[in-house]
């Protein structure tokens, strides 16, 4: 192929052949052609000689494609080795790039048509900037202003590297440049800003250009957020900006510039330029959009202009009223345009679209958690106060009262408006789905974080906040709304249930009292609903309400038994409804309420004869016959709960007894069948049969924990006894068939019963409390059954679950499973690793399960990891590198935390020397490897912690032994803190040739100095990252996680202190129905 000459970079580039490479790479030409072009292509732009013929290039082509691809060369090199390129070279071209703008940019058809290249050349001069401005280009800021003023064209084109460069250095930084270079940049914008600041004004006010006018307002836009204030107020800049609110062509450019000055907030300097300023935009403001529009179908039937407009008005109020609602409030002639403000926000809030509720309802929140602190802490004057801005002087507190009433009457307009916008639009709860799992059980699956559940989190708080301030008008509200529902005015299921869902959301928040006067009339008008309503669908939509409320208020439902009662009997009665999701419902609300209230069903209740769950297992039977499997299974775990509240013995396992008669009459029978002929146990119905009460028994386990030892007491030995059976079948019928007969559904239904053995085995040892015996009873059976068995399996016949049942069972037993451990690892380990070590793919469960078996056995059963030979130990370290190298999250962390626990316990052991002279550069040569490559910042947290401990670990003189092997290392380093520095410095080095020795020997030095202080630690590593140029360019919010961790934690314990805001089926309290 002709195109093999463009790879001969000795001479200039033929620019033709390279135009007619890029165009058969784009598609010109056949697939074979299409590849080749790659090959050539990405050769090219691995070479480093290949930017030096970039000026030859752009000069000679006008193919835009061609261009980019130059560019794009070149842009690798800005990045990456622009400092260790000559000095002549460099300003070569900062000066080609230059004049190229300037050339094309002065012109007005050429700027219109070559705008995408000029687009990404001022991208490209940015990046140059970075490196060069302001130490070596300090006239930068002084020749753009001065050629922006030469004309229009150049001007518009200069604003847009303006805009460039300002989100390069405060928006796109973090991660990007070192804290050091980010600081400086930012200085050098901020004194350089005055000729910025008047070139911007005098467009404003002299130009006529539309595009030159937009391209202004989008640089002010990104430069108002930081600007000296000065520049904003005592200047003739906002006024201007009023100006222009009014025009079409730039409303939304100047809303959005006046949203970044309203969220501006540096004390009260500035507080009636705000006013004013408020003023001025809501006179302008009506005549654009009158207060009697009705917004929500504006938006609906608008251009994307006018939706944009509506989006932005949400940002501007929020923001603004963020940070000086106050000013606004304090002064009488003020609060009308405040509350037409308010009103405006409101009907915005109606809204149908995502994101602008989302804005709405952000601020919302914030303002009511306000407005409800200063109510909150109105016993504590000072700290309302200090929540007001208010100075405390003698004779405040007294005042101080009367000004809270004041500013709670002022809003309570707006407030009550609210509480309906919020009832009116109550996100769903968290839903709850039935789904098939691959084993073709149906499982029930709810569905966490969605963007749903965060919102009605959110409005859910806002509904509490704004119940504290006025529980009489958030009663009327909804009992309103109700009543509306009963006479068909508003009757629309989705009505019907954003109102329920709000209704449920306050649970706990009122006083007791008042809370059981609304909810009995409530469900009062609910049943009466739901007896007036025609149509099977719409009863349905009714009854599954009705059950969502009841189930939300455990606190009422334990304080009236009778009550009580008719809702489990009431929800009996759902269960043989064969309307689509009831049944599901009636048995997941059954559940939730028995987990609340299990006390009041054991107990006899004043007026009966026998406590409530004698009653409900003699009609058992009946009350479960239209139910499906995982519906009974529901069932048997609510019923569970109830007998694990029975304090008496010899009661619980009565009930037990008469609970599992169902269940284990089928299993004798199938048993008794087997022992005559064993095939009995292969006929697939028989399967099912199995799977169902193995199903059963472990829902049952699973509530009742320790006191379920006499349940499984009966079934153990003959359920090991079928496991091994189904096992030796699936292992025969995969050695047979291969590895599809896996995907057989007899198969897939046989290794569905040994797991769920095993989950049942696992789920009774992690529920039963500390009881030795248990374990002593449970796990000598198993080890030839269960742990012999997966070790003469084919690979593709072992259960996964069988690691992580191990696991448990060392976590539980902890140390007294020591002597087993050389048994489990001869058992699972090599044949595991096999499995795993092949590929990063295959065995996904096998691999998470092991790795976490490995930690429980360093955690709990340490001494048994040294006992092992020095082969085994090596793979063990082998299989931890391996998990880390993972770019699978969970297992890449369980790996780092376990190699954590190892280092750990080996710093005390006697063999401390012995272990880190044969790891220790293995383990941080090995670090580094997965802290720069780019695909393991998840892990970022964990990388810098092994660091830290082997830093400290060779700086402490704790290792006796040299880590050097002095037979290949000539040299005697007098000990083992300078050996690491010295080999550190030599592996970052020739890790990263970009990077000068000097910046790699810093970096060392200060890993060591800081070694004792972590965030000081970590800072330096994130900008080692930055420095060493593998991390540009991307995503790098993974370096920053811990941080956001500890906020979200300060956050949940505020919550427990309001009443109703966690709410009452969310705490763990064993306490709460006694």
């Amino acid at each position: 192929m002709a195109a093999e000459k463009l790879r001969d970079l000795n001479q200039p580039i033929d620019v033709v052949l390279l135009d007619a490479t890029v165009a058969a790479f784009y598609g010109t030409g056949s697939k074979e052609e299409r590849n080749a072009a790659d090959h050539i292509l990405r050769d090219l732009q691995t070479n480093p000689d290949m930017w030096l013929q970039v000026v030859h290039i752009l000069s000679n082509t006008q193919n835009l494609n061609t261009k980019f691809f130059a560019l794009q060369v070149l842009e690798g090199v800005i990045k990456y080795r622009w400092n260790a390129l000559p000095v002549e070279q460099r300003d070569g071209m900062k000066n080609y790039i230059s004049e190229v703008i300037v050339k094309l940019s002065s012109d007005e058809i050429s700027f219109r048509r070559e705008r995408l290249y000029v687009n990404k050349l001022n991208i490209i001069l940015v990046q140059i900037l970075k490196h060069e401005w302001p130490a070596k280009w300090r006239s930068f800021i002084p020749d753009l202003v001065a050629a922006a003023k030469t004309s229009e064209t150049i001007c518009e084109n200069c604003m847009a590297i303006l805009k460039l460069l300002s989100e390069e250095v405060f928006d796109f930084s973090r991660g990007e440049m070192t804290q050091q270079k980010i600081k400086e940049l930012k200085q050098s914008l901020n004194s350089e800003f005055q000729l910025i600041h008047e070139l911007c004004l005098y467009v404003l006010s002299a130009s006529q250009r539309l595009e030159l006018i937009r391209a202004t307002l989008a640089t002010l836009h990104a430069f108002l957020s930081w600007i000296p204030l000065g520049y904003i107020f005592e200047s003739p800049l906002l006024e201007t900006l009023l100006k222009f609110f009014p025009l079409p062509a730039y409303r939304n450019l100047t809303l959005q510039c006046l949203t970044e000055v309203a969220a501006l907030n540096f004390g009260d300097y500035y507080n009636m330029q705000y006013v004013k300023m408020y003023n001025v935009f809501m006179v302008q403001l009506q005549t654009i959009l009158p207060p009697t529009t009705n917004i929500p179908d504006a938006y609906a039937n608008g251009s994307s202009e006018d939706q944009a407009f509506i989006q932005n008005l949400a940002l501007f109020f929020t923001s603004f009223y963020k940070s000086h609602i106050q000013v606004l409030e304090s002064t009488q002639e003020n609060i009308s345009t405040l509350l037409m403000g308010l009103e405006y926000l409101i009907n915005i809030s109606y809204v149908d679209d995502t994101e602008v509720f989302k804005v709405c309802l952000d601020y919302w929140n914030s303002f009511v958690l306000e407005l409800f602190e200063a109510h909150h802490n109105f016993d504590n004057p000072a700290a309302t106060a200090q929540l007001m801005g208010l100075q405390m002087l003698p004779g405040v507190v007294d005042g101080l009262g009367s000004q809270l009433m004041q500013r709670r009457q002022l809003y309570a307009g707006p407030m009550s408006k609210l509480r309906l916008l919020m009832i009116c639009r109550m996100a769903k709860p968290e839903e709850v789905l039935i789904v098939e799992d691959e084993n073709g059980n149906i499982v029930r699956e709810t569905m966490k974080d969605n963007d749903v559940l965060v919102q009605y989190k959110i409005m859910r708080e806002t509904l509490i906040y704004l119940s504290h301030l006025d529980h009489e008008d958030t009663e009327k509200q909804m009992l309103k709304k109700l009543s509306k529902q009963l006479n068909g005015e508003d009757w629309t299921w989705n009505n019907l249930n954003t109102l329920c869902w709000a209704i449920g959301s306050i649970s706990g928040s009122m006083m007791e009292e008042q809370e059981n006067r609304f909810l009995v009339m409530v469900i009062r008008d609910l049943l009466n609903l739901c007896e007036i309503t025609k149509g099977k669908d719409n009863k349905a939509v009714i009854a599954s309400n009705i059950m969502y409320v009841v189930g939300q208020y455990p606190r009422f439902l334990r304080a009236h038994w009778k009550f009580l009662k008719t809702v489990v009997n009431k929800l009996f009665e759902f269960m043989h409804e064969t309307h689509p999701g009831v049944q599901d419902m009636a048995c997941d609300t059954f559940l939730k309420i028995v987990q609340k209230c299990k006390r009041k069903f054991v107990i006899v209740q004043v007026g009966e004869s026998e406590p409530f769950v004698s009653e409900l297992l003699t009609s058992l039977p009946t009350t479960i016959i239209d139910l499906e499997p995982h519906q009974i299974h529901t069932f048997y775990e609510s019923v569970g709960n109830m007998i694990q509240a029975e304090p008496d013995p010899q009661k619980r396992d009565e009930y037990l007894q008469r609970l599992m008669e169902l269940p284990n009459q089928k299993w004798a029978e199938i048993i008794g069948q087997a022992r005559q002929s064993v095939d009995f146990l292969k006929d697939q119905d028989v399967i099912r049969a199995v799977l169902n009460i193995l199903q059963t028994n472990t829902s049952v386990a699973s509530s009742l924990g320790t006191y379920f030892l006499s349940q499984i007491s009966v079934i153990f030995l003959d359920m090991l006894n079928v496991y091994r059976m189904y096992s030796e079948l699936i292992s025969t019928s995969i050695t047979q068939g291969g590895p599809y007969a896996s995907k057989t559904s007899m198969v897939k239904l046989l290794r569905s019963v040994k797991r769920e053995t095993l989950k049942l085995i696992e789920t009774f040892l992690d529920k039963a409390e500390d009881q030795p015996q248990i374990g002593k009873q449970f796990v000598p059976p198993m080890m030839d059954a269960v742990l012999g068995d997966y070790a003469r399996n084919v690979p593709d016949a072992r259960e996964s679950e069988v690691l992580s049942l191990f696991a448990t069972i060392i976590n539980k037993y902890k140390g007294a499973m020591i002597e087993d451990v050389p048994r489990i690892f001869e058992a699972v380990f090599q044949c595991t690793l096999e499995m795993i070590t092949k590929n990063f793919e295959d065995y996904p469960e096998h691999r998470l399960k092991f790795f976490s078996l490995l930690r429980a056995i360093a955690t709990h059963c340490f001494p048994a990891l040294i006992r092992l030979s020095s082969e085994q130990l090596k793979l063990v370290m082998d299989s931890i590198i391996w998990a880390f190298r993972h770019t699978e999250r969970n297992i890449a962390e369980t790996g780092l935390n376990l190699l954590l626990e190892m280092l750990k316990n080996f710093q005390v052991s006697e063999f401390c020397n012995q272990f880190y002279r044969s790891y220790f550069l293995t383990i941080e040569q090995e670090i580094f490897a997965v802290l720069t490559d780019t695909f393991h910042k998840p892990g970022f947290k964990l990388h810098v912690l092994v660091l830290q401990h082997l830093f400290s670990q060779a700086e402490s003189g704790l290792l006796t032994e040299p880590l050097w092997d002095p037979l290949t290392v000539p040299y005697p380093y007098p000990n083992n803190a300078v050996f690491v520095r010295e080999y550190t410095i030599k592996l970052l080095g020739t890790s990263f040739p970009n990077m000068t020795g000097s910046e790699v020997t810093q970096f060392v030095n200060g890993l060591v100095e800081s070694r004792a202080d972590l965030s000081t630690f970590k800072n330096h590593i994130r900008d080692f990252l930055v420095q060493s140029k593998e991390f540009s360019a991307q995503d790098n919010k993974d370096l920053y996680a811990e941080e956001a961790a500890a906020q979200r934690e300060s956050e949940r314990q505020r919550m427990l202190s309001i009443p109703g805001l966690i709410a009452p089926n969310e705490i763990q309290d064993e306490m709460v129905d006694s």
